[in-house]
């Protein structure tokens, strides 16, 4: 098998990099891409920063071992020193509610440096969280101190492997992250000012951490609450689809600290098969959490797949999921989501009774349009939904829509792979809920290349034709659940298919002849949303990725030139559908409907 053509540019300013030869506990063995961290500047070089540089480096904030007020209730042991079982030193401020003796703590382990609020210009503020909410001692993403500090808990503020003072070279969402947290939770368990329990939380960045250190086992581990967690870092992040992504350079780029950080971008060029020792160990295995676990999920985010995969694997009995429709931001720090997240940490960290155990084991929210919710904190038992109906809508090219009926003729439609783009139309003959996995099946020719990517967007449409969007923030439209494809990565394991959703190998690499016609089918990320009687889902098959104007800056290097086209064939032997997963009603009492 020949090497996988492909490129990606990488952001400025790009530095140094170096070849390691890691081993991994199984045996395995890799030569890994580390880059050089932007290294932390004394305040007279940070000066000379240009302002349209400042983003790019950070200013030096050397070691200083004290204890100090924050405020009447709260006091800092800051840049404490934790010891790793390889000797290497890494660096956590601990914050204390005075006089409270023995205390849980949780745990905000991440690369996004400790105590952000000392940089003159911080990237790293939360969207849609008015100022204020969150205090000055909050790292990015996690626990805010001044609010668990006066709930009775410690709260430690962690810099890895590598970041900022802390020793060593980082390797993200790996078996180091893993031992690493691992290390901290047991060190934290052993202080006079812990109770011996220890719990993280945490969104996005700060969420994926806890899958590794949870699968680690450390004794003291007493729960998790990991609120938006991508899982397997190839499939739902570098590689989504086969496709090169390049999002991830923000945390090889924005990464600060005076060693090296494993460049998992430039690791996707290098080795393109998930079959590296490289990617493989950048999948959690979930079948090691034991513990009991608070997950959050947003259909509308990227981290969307890998949370409800890694809540479907744990084999916790002990597991809650609460499917919101807000941001991870501001999700994170309402009022509301603090309080309830209080009640879990209160239960398995401080064994307050307080009834806990009678939380939904699913509480679903569903969307209609804008920031309007058809339901909200629904009981559900398990996802998929176990009353799902799986309804096939067929694909007819000739008239650009979908239906029920398998379409008897055979016809096509052909789009320019740069920037065209093919729309098919189905219209809701009732009000119906879709919630859950859906996949989309093509048959695909192309011309003038041996691949080609598929972009996929499922949207809403009114009754008179015009895009419903999802809003967050009051103003940003996601444009819709998304799958993407490379057509020559499209092999998939029908062993590990789960009958909802293709398992692919990304093992192999599978060129198409001039001329030929091939079947894919191409997997659309977990989806809750509900029409009307009379509006239209709209499956948009593109290659090129289409997100304008969403604001999260995703981007996928694709292998689509100009002059490339597609062809979409439909009907006949040709049987492209998209199956939908339909929740029906609960009850239905003539015209009486209960969802």
């Amino acid at each position: 098998m020949g090497e996988l053509s492909t490129t990606i540019t990488l952001p400025e300013p790009h530095r140094e990099d170096i070849i390691k030869h890691v081993v991994y506990p199984d045996g395995s063995e890799c030569d890994v891409i580390f880059t050089k961290m932007s290294e932390p500047l004394p305040e007279d070089k940070y000066r000379e920063v240009p302002r349209d540089r400042v983003v790019d480096y950070c200013l030096e904030t050397p070691l200083n071992h004290r204890t100090y007020d924050v405020n009447e209730d709260i006091i800092c042991k800051q840049d404490e020193e934790i010891v790793l079982r390889d000797g290497t030193k890494i660096y956590a401020d601990i914050y204390l509610p005075k006089g409270a003796g023995k205390v849980p703590v949780i745990v905000s382990w991440s690369f996004f440096g400790k105590r952000p609020w000392e940089q003159p210009f911080n990237p790293m503020r939360p969207m849609g969280v008015p100022t204020g909410t969150v205090s000055d001692c909050c790292k990015f993403e996690a626990a805010d101190p001044m609010y668990w500090c006066y709930q009775g808990y410690a709260v430690a503020n962690v810099d890895p492997r590598g970041i900022t003072n802390s020793e060593g070279d980082l390797q993200c969402f790996g078996y180091q992250e893993g031992q690493d947290g691992a290390d901290f939770v047991e060190w934290c368990a052993e202080q006079e000012w812990c109770s011996g329990k220890v719990g993280l939380f945490g969104n996005s960045g700060v969420g994926m951490s806890q899958w590794r250190i949870a699968a680690e086992r450390p004794p003291h581990l007493a729960c998790i609450a990991p609120w938006e967690a991508t899982g397997d870092m190839y499939r739902e992040s570098l590689k989504e689809g086969g496709i090169n992504g390049t999002f991830p350079a923000f945390i090889v780029y924005g990464a600060r600290g005076y060693n090296y950080i494993d460049n998992m971008v430039a690791m996707a060029v290098k080795e393109p098969l998930v079959t590296s020792p490289y990617w493989q160990d950048k999948i959690p295995d979930f079948t090691k959490i034991r513990i009991p676990v608070y997950c959050c999920v947003n259909p509308n985010h990227f981290h969307c797949h890998g949370t409800w995969d890694g809540f479907n694997k744990i084999r916790s009995q002990k597991k809650w999921m609460r499917v919101h429709q807000s941001f991870e931001w501001p999700d994170t720090y309402a009022p509301e989501n603090l309080e309830d997240l209080k009640r879990f940490f209160d239960r398995y960290l401080k064994d307050i009774h307080n009834g806990w155990e009678i939380t939904p084991r699913i509480r679903m929210e569903v969307m209609d349009v804008g920031e309007l919710r058809h339901q909200t904190g629904r009981p559900e038992e398990r996802f998929p939904m176990e009353r799902t109906v799986y309804k096939n809508l067929y694909l007819d090219a000739l008239s650009g829509t979908a239906g029920e009926t398998p379409v008897s003729q055979e016809s096509q439609v052909s789009y320019q792979a740069a920037d065209g783009e093919a729309n098919f139309t189905y219209t809701f003959p009732e009000d119906t809920e879709i919630n859950g996995y859906m996949r989309l099946k093509l048959f695909v020719e192309v011309k003038n290349n041996t691949d080609t990517d598929l972009f996929v967007n499922i949207k809403k449409d009114s009754t008179t034709g015009e895009e419903l969007a999802v809003t967050i923030f009051g103003s940003e439209r996601h444009p819709g659940a998304w799958g993407k494809m490379r057509v020559s990565l499209r092999h998939t394991d029908e062993s590990k298919s789960n009958g909802y959703e293709p398992y692919y190998t990304y093992d192999r690499e599978e060129k198409l002849e001039e001329g030929q016609i091939v079947p894919v089918e191409i997997a659309i990320n977990p989806y809750g949303r509900f029409w009307h009687k009379g509006q239209k889902l709209r499956i948009q098959v593109a290659g090129r990725y289409i997100r304008d104007p969403w604001f999260e800056p995703l981007g996928w290097n694709s292998i689509n030139q100009e002059g490339d086209e597609v062809i979409l064939h439909t009907g006949g032997q040709y049987e492209s559908c998209l199956t939908i997963p339909v929740i029906p009603p609960r009850f239905q009492d003539g015209d009486i409907v209960i969802r």
